[in-house]
């Protein structure tokens, strides 16, 4: 009824146990239905628990790991932005500041323009040059 003998043993077992914890004067005259429903009962709880579970494969575990990257990926993050941050200092204060709006504070061209009074053209000439000098400071 389990398809495993090994679980089919195990419920075997779990009767005989249930069967030691049994009054002798309840079971008398019926103590060969008594094991079969015992038994049986004990047979059908384990396919249902079986039924209920599923046997996982690499591709479906690969597939349950979380979205979040592996720790290295955070490390090697984390260090090239402490030493961007700190290059950051060797820029001009204008390609500072337009490159802390836009990347730190996720403004527009436009937004920023705003903000610190220049045009949009001058903003993204500002933030070419200023990441164009960063990548030289990074090599």
């Amino acid at each position: 009824m389990v398809g495993d003998v090994e679980q089919a043993r195990d419920v075997v077992q779990d009767t005989f146990l249930k069967l030691c914890q049994q009054d002798r004067e309840h079971l008398d005259g019926h103590l060969a239905e008594w094991l079969f429903t015992v038994c049986r009962n004990g047979a059908l709880d384990v396919r249902r628990k079986e039924q209920r579970m599923t046997t996982m494969t690499l591709e479906a575990v690969a597939d349950s790991v979380g979205n979040e990257p592996p720790p290295d990926h955070v490390a090697e993050q984390r260090d090239s932005t402490e030493k961007i941050l700190s290059l950051l200092a060797e820029l001009s204060p204008n390609q500072q500041e337009v490159l802390r709006l836009r990347f730190q504070h996720g403004l527009s061209y436009r937004e920023i323009s705003s903000v610190i009074g220049l045009t949009e053209t001058n903003v993204g000439f500002l933030i070419h040059v200023g990441i164009k000098r960063l990548r030289e400071l990074m090599t």
